[in-house]
């Protein structure tokens, strides 16, 4: 048996962790030592009713990183990402170093990564093998996440120097773009080719990788809804990421005050998860059509409804295609709005572009969401084409061929 570690960057977000958890679970029910790190506390919930090990945050102090959310928000890959979100040399070394304990502390076989930059960095400073798990634009043979602009401009933000300073400390040859770092010796994607293009031979793709527990089922309060309405199902990612302190460029709070302010006298059912985030106190109380929840078993959810209503996650993206459904999305940032597009391209959703107010705020135009939510529940043409993504997704053994990959991936003994 082998020795998994599964990372991460640490967001206050589902998305990782739900392509990461159940390929962890698997490996762990096959008997496989397991454990996964992402201390944040909406992924610390997902990793826990999971049943999986999740590590405590290592002894070393990781300082926090001071950033320019704006530019992380219009960033135009994720070279530019990084270079904006971390801006302190002494604070990257220190906790690169961090994570060089915890993976040496854990000892793994293998590290399997998901965007995860600095343990990305730890596993190549102790030589130990890692697989990425990743979607398409955060491959380094990507587009890039503003794809439909044509080439990647000269002069892009880059924290290269600074990175390939603390490579050069630990013998390690320079990156030319900090994206290589994301890649490991096993490259998987999550998606398709249609829904991923990633023009590399080495990066395989697996389909759709989605997470709930085994027999998951709704709320017996969702089937005893009307059937006759539609139902419309909102999650809004991560509504406010420091919390009620301030708001940030990156925040999907839009999401939800669209929703209200358009739906309240939408003849439907409106269903609001919020994925384990705490609603922020400036929500109003939900009109009478609309129905709060903790948190619901994504596939299971996305069967039911009619309709998804999200702010371009990948991860979202992958449950409502898998399903076979349309949506209606709002992507908060430029990361997003790839995903967004992409699938709009594919023919199976609309995009609605947040617009930034001088308050820093976002805010959208009600009367466009509602008229994009209206035609692709009454126009059968997105339907269709999310059918025809879902059947192309089936040729493809996620979370499982995942599983069997990382497994054979794995040193023998």
């Amino acid at each position: 048996m082998s020795r998994f570690l599964f990372t991460m960057s640490p967001f206050n977000d589902l998305g990782l962790p739900a392509r990461l958890v159940p390929i962890a679970r698997l490996l762990a029910d096959r008997g496989h030592e397991v454990a996964v790190f992402n201390p944040a506390p909406a992924p610390a919930k997902l990793i826990a009713d999971a049943g999986l090990i999740n590590l405590p945050l290592p002894a070393r102090p990781m300082p926090p990183i001071p950033g320019d959310l704006l530019g992380v928000s219009l960033a135009w890959d994720v070279d530019e990402l990084f270079a904006c979100a971390f801006q302190d040399e002494e604070a990257i070394r220190q906790t690169t170093a961090a994570h060089v304990d915890l993976i040496r502390d854990y000892a793994p076989d293998v590290v399997v990564d998901s965007f995860g930059l600095f343990s990305s960095l730890a596993a190549r400073v102790l030589g130990v093998p890692m697989a990425s798990v990743l979607q398409g634009s955060f491959h380094p043979a990507s587009d890039g996440f503003l794809w439909w602009k044509g080439e990647r401009p000269a002069g892009l933000p880059t924290l290269a120097p600074v990175v390939n300073r603390i490579l050069a400390e630990h013998g390690i040859a320079p990156v030319s773009r900090i994206v290589e770092l994301l890649a490991g010796q096993l490259d998987l994607i999550v998606g398709t080719p249609e829904t991923d293009p990633v023009a590399s031979a080495n990066a395989i793709h697996i389909g759709p990788v989605t997470w709930q527990q085994n027999h998951s089922l709704l709320p017996d309060w969702i089937a005893e809804l009307d059937p006759a309405k539609p139902l419309l199902w909102i999650y809004p990612g991560n509504p406010r990421y420091a919390g009620a302190a301030a708001s940030t460029p990156c925040d999907s709070i839009v999401v939800i005050q669209t929703a209200i302010a358009a739906l309240a006298d939408f003849d439907s059912h409106v269903i609001l998860s919020s994925g384990y985030q705490e609603m922020p106190a400036e929500i109003p109380a939900l009109p009478g059509n609309f129905h709060l929840a903790d948190y619901l078993p994504g596939p299971a959810m996305a069967r039911r409804a009619d309709l998804m209503i999200h702010h371009g996650g990948h991860s979202s993206v992958m449950t409502g295609l898998a399903a076979g459904k349309a949506a209606v999305m709002v992507p908060t940032i430029s990361e997003r709005e790839c995903n967004a597009r992409r699938l709009a391209a594919l023919g199976a959703g609309e995009v609605v572009l947040p617009m930034t107010q001088p308050d820093g705020e976002k805010s959208i135009d009600v009367s466009d969401f509602r008229s994009k939510v209206h035609r692709v529940l009454s126009e059968p043409g997105y339907r269709d084409s999310a059918r025809r993504v879902a059947q192309t997704m089936r040729r493809y053994g996620g979370a499982a061929q995942a599983a069997d990959l990382i497994e054979d991936f794995a040193p023998r003994p």
